[in-house]
């Protein structure tokens, strides 16, 4: 599986504003696995899985690895491209980050603070892996009390985009 950054569309990004399309994702990160090997671990149906895994199959999120015959049945083994995405553009990811949503439970927080080059890797590994522990307890727990929320983090300079530079 590929730590490394993975660029991708604005249309690709959507397929991940969902709760039970980021534990898939979750689940297919280390090893290949079917849609039924995914849903039993996460206690969803065969067919609701199978669903998400195609939609983010065909939006090029995973990679489908291998497909092994067993008795009459093809089992399709999926994976992560990637741990990490990135997307360019001015669009609005996920609009439930907007600050025109109007949610029932919200929480802002938001500081500017001086950092080297370094510190600012250094801030960003460090939200990753906070993201990721996060990520790994709630797919942890099946509850019915849960709210689904949407994590927006950005590290942004105050320095204006140059004309003609990337």
């Amino acid at each position: 599986m590929n730590e490394e950054m993975l660029n991708i569309s604005v249309q690709q990004s959507k397929l991940l504003s969902s709760a039970l399309r980021v534990k898939i994702m979750k689940h297919l990160l280390d090893s290949p696995k079917t849609s039924k090997q995914v849903a039993d671990l996460l206690g969803e149906s065969g067919g609701n899985v199978h669903y998400h895994i195609k939609k983010l199959y065909d939006g090029g999120l995973l990679e489908m690895v291998e497909e092994k015959k067993n008795g009459g049945v093809i089992e399709k083994y999926y994976q992560s491209k990637s741990k990490w995405f990135n997307t360019e553009g001015a669009e609005i990811i996920d609009p439930v980050l907007s600050d025109q949503y109007e949610s029932a439970d919200a929480t802002k927080l938001s500081i500017r603070m001086e950092l080297t080059e370094v510190q600012k890797k250094e801030m960003t590994s460090e939200f990753r892996s906070f993201l990721e522990r996060w990520v790994n307890k709630s797919t942890a727990v099946r509850n019915e009390d849960t709210q689904e929320f949407s994590i927006g983090i950005k590290i942004i300079s105050v320095e204006p985009k140059q004309e003609g530079k990337g």
